[in-house]
């Protein structure tokens, strides 16, 4: 664990947001979205393994040699809370190492806008974060927990896999649960989080047909759900969650997002205009009555013709995003219009 304590640190110091460990390679650091290769020995497939057996506990080791795939954290006092994503490749585990920190940055520092505080003060319904992976989808959630947790007595139930922000109590009651540290499986977890009592219930990741069911359900019965999903944006969230279901099924759960649904932000990490860092474009969706009866309706191609014309309800299209962070001098013009849904828009507006 020396040997990992270290790579940990130096991956920290050089700014990295991921490490990578891989047969065959030397250390790997994820900074500002490249892999840059480390000064060094290659790492072998023995010393890989020898980590994977070091670092779990007999049920992750068990869950591990079962299904091949295991994603859990652990903390170093040296760099903080760490993910841990380990995979097999050719018979042997690998590593991918997220690093999550010890502070919530604030609202401005992300680069959320300011209706997502009034979402998340809701008393109830479902708000949803989306987008790919890296997309920085945990630490907006982990910032609505936190800005709850900060402004509200209640009770928040948070299930995860893994646990990536530890929140200590503010106002609230945090209870964070970890598949396989305090819950044998997320759908169990599912089962159990509504006879919890909670005000909040927080799903790490709406991976399922149990976990998409047990959302729209507490979502209507009184509590705010706040969950992330991957997929590229607003329209697709929905069409994914409606998706997960078959046959008369789906009527019912179109009818349960229309009269739940708080909010949609699909978000993704773009470079800044200097590559020093990354910055958050978003697309932002809010529930008003126009856009209940859509989703009711099963019009969902209109969504987009909403949100284009909902600015006073504090909506957004990620290529208006864009354009403003082009206009702010934040991201430059080629990013603009290479991470656009529609670059001529952009283009004409710039003439």
């Amino acid at each position: 664990m020396q040997r990992l304590d270290a790579l940990l640190q130096m991956a920290v110091e050089r700014g990295a947001s991921d490490l990578h460990l891989v047969a065959g390679a030397p250390p790997a650091f994820r900074i500002n979205g490249e892999i840059i290769l480390a000064d060094g020995d290659v790492l072998t497939s023995t010393e890989l393994e020898d980590l994977a057996g070091s670092m779990l506990n007999a049920e992750q080791a068990a869950a591990f040699r079962r299904e091949w795939e295991l994603c859990t954290s652990l903390h170093c006092p040296e760099v903080g809370r760490v993910r841990v994503a380990l995979y097999r490749r050719d018979g042997h585990a690998e590593f991918s190492f997220r690093f999550c920190g010890e502070e919530i940055p604030s609202r401005e520092d992300l680069g959320l806008p300011s209706k997502l505080d009034e979402l998340a003060r809701r008393p109830n319904g479902l708000l949803l974060i989306a987008g790919p992976t890296g997309s920085g989808k945990t630490t907006t959630l982990n910032y609505i927990v936190d800005l709850i947790n900060s402004e509200r007595r209640c009770k928040i139930v948070t299930i995860e896999d893994p646990i990536e922000f530890v929140h200590r109590n503010k106002r609230a009651i945090v209870v964070q649960q970890e598949v396989l540290s305090d819950t044998h499986s997320f759908r169990r977890a599912l089962i159990h989080v509504l006879r919890q009592d909670p005000d909040v219930i927080v799903i790490g990741e709406m991976r399922d047909h149990a976990a998409v069911a047990t959302a729209l359900t507490a979502a209507e019965t009184g509590h705010l759900v706040v969950g992330t999903l991957h997929s590229p944006s607003v329209v697709h969230a929905i069409e994914r969650i409606i998706g997960v279901f078959e046959g008369a099924a789906q009527r019912q759960v179109i009818l349960q997002m229309a009269n739940s649904l708080q909010g949609i932000i699909a978000q993704e990490l773009v470079p800044s205009v200097d590559r020093s860092r990354r910055t958050l474009a978003y697309e932002l969706l809010v529930a008003n009555s126009a856009v209940r009866n859509v989703i009711r309706e099963n019009q969902l191609h209109m969504i987009e013709t909403i949100i284009q014309t909902g600015g006073k309800d504090g909506m957004t299209l990620l290529d208006t995003c864009l354009y403003d962070l082009y206009c702010r001098c934040l991201i430059s013009y080629d990013v603009a219009l290479t991470r656009a849904r529609h670059p001529d828009r952009i283009a004409q507006r710039t003439g």
